[in-house]
C-alpha cells in the first residue's frame, strides 16, 4: 500500500495519529506490567481462508503488537477449515494462561457460523468484545471489552472535545461488528441515536438529519454532500477493494466543504481500532493476572 498523505486540513480526523498516541500509552504501560509481573502479554489471532484484506488486517495487527511489546500468536487455517477445528483450537487457547487475547478475523467462510465461534471465547480474552456476555454488559451500559471499531469512534471524539450527549446520532449499518455496538455505545452516552439500514426507506432524509454520522456498509461513496447537514461530524467506517485500492463509504472530496470533522479512509478509523486491540489485550493481561 502507498504511504498517505499527511493530513493538514482540521476538518480531517487524524486516525494515525490518535492511534500512535494510544499505542505509545500502551507500549509505556507494557514496559510497567512486565517489570512488575514479569508477564508479558500475548495475543492469539485465527485467520480462516485466503481473503486478502483479512490477511492484511492480520498483518497490521501483527505489527502493532510488535510495536508496542506484545506477544502475538498467528494460527491460520484453509478455507475448507471446519467450524469444529476453530472451535478446538478456542478452547485450548482458552485454557493457556499466558495467552491473554484471542481475536477471530471476520469475516469467515460461510460454512463456519461466526456467532457460534465468537461465543466460544472465553469473555475475558475477547479483546473484539464480540462475545455476547461482553455484548449483553455494553447493553446495560456496562462496558468492559466492546468491539474496536466503535471504541475508537467515541476516543476520536474525546480527542476532539466532542460530548456526544443530547446530539442527533444517525448509524448506517446494523451490523454486530460496527453499526449495533456504535449505536449502544453513544446511547451510553446519552446521544440520541437512530440506525438506519438497506432497508430504510429515503435514507438522504435520515441522515441529513445528523450531527454525528457514521456509515459502515461498504458501499462505495454511498453518502453524497447533499445527505449530509451542514457542520456535521462524519465517520466513515465503511470499505470497498478495488484495483488494488481501499475507498470508503463517503464520497470524502464532495461531503468534505460541509462538514465539522470527517474521517478518512484510509488513515482513519482502521489505525484507532488496531491501537484499541492492543490497549484492550494490556487490560486482558491485566485482568486474568489480578485472577490468579
Amino acid at each position: 500500500m502507498e504511504p498517505l498523505p499527511e493530513v493538514t486540513d482540521p476538518r480531517v480526523i487524524d486516525g494515525r495519529k490518535i492511534a500512535q498516541s494510544i499505542e505509545a500509552q500502551v507500549k509505556k504501560e507494557v514496559e510497567i506490567f512486565v517489570d512488575e509481573h514479569g508477564i508479558k502479554p500475548a495475543l492469539a489471532t485465527i485467520l480462516v481462508g485466503e481473503h486478502p484484506p483479512s490477511k492484511l488486517y492480520v498483518k497490521l495487527k501483527h505489527w502493532a503488537c510488535k510495536r508496542v511489546g506484545i506477544i502475538s500468536e498467528d494460527h491460520k487455517f484453509p478455507q475448507e477449515t471446519t467450524e469444529d477445528e476453530i472451535i478446538k483450537l478456542i478452547e485450548k487457547l482458552n485454557t493457556r494462561p499466558e495467552i491473554h487475547g484471542i481475536l477471530v478475523q471476520l469475516p469467515m467462510p460461510r460454512n463456519i457460523d461466526e456467532r457460534k465461534v465468537m461465543m466460544k471465547i472465553a469473555p475475558e480474552k475477547d479483546v473484539d468484545g464480540f462475545n455476547p456476555l461482553n455484548m449483553g454488559k455494553m447493553l446495560i451500559g456496562r462496558e468492559g471489552f466492546v468491539p474496536c471499531t466503535p471504541k475508537g469512534i467515541i476516543r476520536a471524539l474525546e480527542e476532539h472535545n466532542i460530548n456526544p450527549q443530547g446530539m442527533e446520532v444517525v448509524v448506517v449499518g446494523h451490523s454486530n461488528v460496527v453499526g449495533k455496538p456504535a449505536a449502544m455505545m453513544l446511547l451510553n452516552r446519552n446521544a440520541t441515536v437512530k440506525i438506519c439500514h438497506v432497508f430504510t426507506k429515503d435514507l438522504a432524509s435520515q441522515t441529513r438529519e445528523a450531527d454525528i454520522l457514521i456509515v459502515a456498509t461498504g458501499v462505495r461513496g454511498l453518502i453524497k454532500a447533499d445527505m449530509v447537514k451542514d457542520g456535521a461530524i462524519v465517520f466513515d467506517v465503511g470499505i470497498t477493494w478495488q484495483d488494488e485500492k481501499v475507498y470508503g463509504d463517503v464520497d470524502f472530496e464532495d461531503v468534505l466543504p460541509k462538514v465539522k470533522l470527517i474521517s478518512p479512509v484510509p488513515g482513519g478509523v482502521g489505525p484507532m481500532t488496531i491501537a484499541i486491540l492492543m490497549e484492550h489485550t494490556l487490560q486482558a493481561a491485566k485482568l486474568l493476572n489480578s485472577l490468579h
